[in-house]
């Protein structure tokens, strides 16, 4: 299967200790924080990997190569290419211009910036078997107001980035979909959100949209505490290589 990891953002907040290279490639235990996506995915299936780059993406392209060096846990041989973004996109945007070297009807999209202990081949059932144009993996938080909460009924979506005037637990995005590749013909030319525009717009148009809630180990290493925080984790096997 193939899968489009976003890594195109700037990653400001995380400027302070990590000035010299994209957020995504931030090094834990001498490996890039990507290096940890990727191995997630290749233990599902995943080996086709479109990167989605710009700052910096030629760092990104320089360590990844074309995949010859990197393998599944099972042996397989990983694929890798990228997708340079000349102007800032957007998510949707981004995975559009990725969508070009997309030759598989569906597909996953990851943050890059984000590492989440899922099963893949669960969302990939939920999705065949539902009949879903795109499946989305959600997370549990102790409060929605400050994401924008996203609601299921019966494994299908019905509210997304619904703001909660107090708090309140529920689910959010977890930022892990698989997509038809139909839909990116949907989606408009320059820069676009996938989060803000397109899933809001496909859920007024009743497109059959769903997801589950994980559970598993989540971080995204878009600041400095989270980022000590990874590094601390992977370092007691919180997260096992």
């Amino acid at each position: 299967m193939q899968a489009i990891l976003l890594a195109g953002g700037l990653g400001t907040r995380l400027r302070s200790v990590v000035s010299d290279r994209p957020k995504p490639m931030a090094l834990i235990e001498g490996r890039p924080f990507m290096e940890y996506v990727v191995r997630g995915l290749s233990r599902h299936g995943v080996t086709d990997i479109i990167f989605a780059v710009g700052y910096k993406g030629s760092m990104v392209e320089e360590h990844f190569g074309d995949g010859s060096r990197f393998t599944a846990p099972d042996g397989t041989p990983l694929r890798m290419r990228y997708a340079y973004e000349k102007e800032l996109l957007g998510t949707a945007g981004a995975i559009k211009n990725a969508g070009q070297l997309v030759t598989e009807d569906e597909f996953f999209v990851l943050n890059a910036d984000t590492f989440y202990q899922i099963d893949y081949g669960r969302l990939v059932k939920l999705k065949r078997d539902a009949g879903l144009d795109m499946a989305l993996v959600l997370r549990e938080v102790p409060d929605v107001s400050r994401y924008g909460e996203a609601v299921l009924t019966d494994g299908r979506l019905t509210g997304f980035n619904e703001k909660s005037p107090e708090p309140k637990a529920g689910a959010i995005n977890g930022g892990v979909y698989l997509m038809d590749r139909r839909l990116l013909a949907e989606i408009p030319e320059g820069r676009v959100s996938l989060e803000q525009e397109m899933i809001p717009r496909w859920l007024m148009e009743k497109r059959p949209l769903g997801g589950f809630v994980n559970d598993g180990y989540f971080i995204d290493i878009g600041i400095p505490e989270a980022y000590y925080q990874f590094m601390e984790d992977v370092r007691k096997g919180v997260v096992v290589w």
